[in-house]
């Protein structure tokens, strides 16, 4: 199952990769700006300055992410457009989603339940994006 290493579109991880990359500047500082700082507490106070973590960590995060469902495409041998959109779906809500929600339910976030509202539909959106993406690719 995972010999599939050498099957993989490496120009579609990267294209998939980059475009989720693209979508999480839109969603983060467009789409949900001032709601995120709310959910985080931040309501009112400046941003904190960006640093190489802050802004390589993201692009590395969604790298793996991608390159994960590429294995998993190429193993489950999903060749079709809806079957890609299923296949992102799950993955999306069943572990991203999810994950979180997990993240966001402690102490550390004063408001979880809204901080995971903001942020699991890019995951998923990104999920099914780079499932379509992988596939169409083929």
């Amino acid at each position: 199952m995972f010999s599939v290493l050498a099957d993989i579109d490496w120009p579609a991880v990267a294209i998939a990769a980059v475009a989720s990359f693209l979508l999480a500047g839109v969603w983060f500082a467009v789409v949900i700006a001032k709601p995120y700082a709310v959910a985080l507490g931040r309501e009112g106070a400046p941003a904190p300055a960006p640093t190489a973590v802050t802004t390589a960590g993201p692009l590395v995060c969604l790298l793996v992410t991608v390159l994960t469902s590429a294995v998993l495409v190429e193993a489950l041998d999903i060749t079709g457009i809806g079957d890609a959109v299923v296949f992102g779906l799950l993955v999306g809500v069943g572990y991203l989603g999810a994950m979180t929600f997990q993240i966001a339910i402690n102490p550390n976030f004063p408001r979880p339940l809204y901080y995971g509202i903001l942020n699991a539909p890019f995951f998923v959106i990104t999920s099914v994006l780079t499932s379509v993406l992988l596939v169409a690719m083929r």
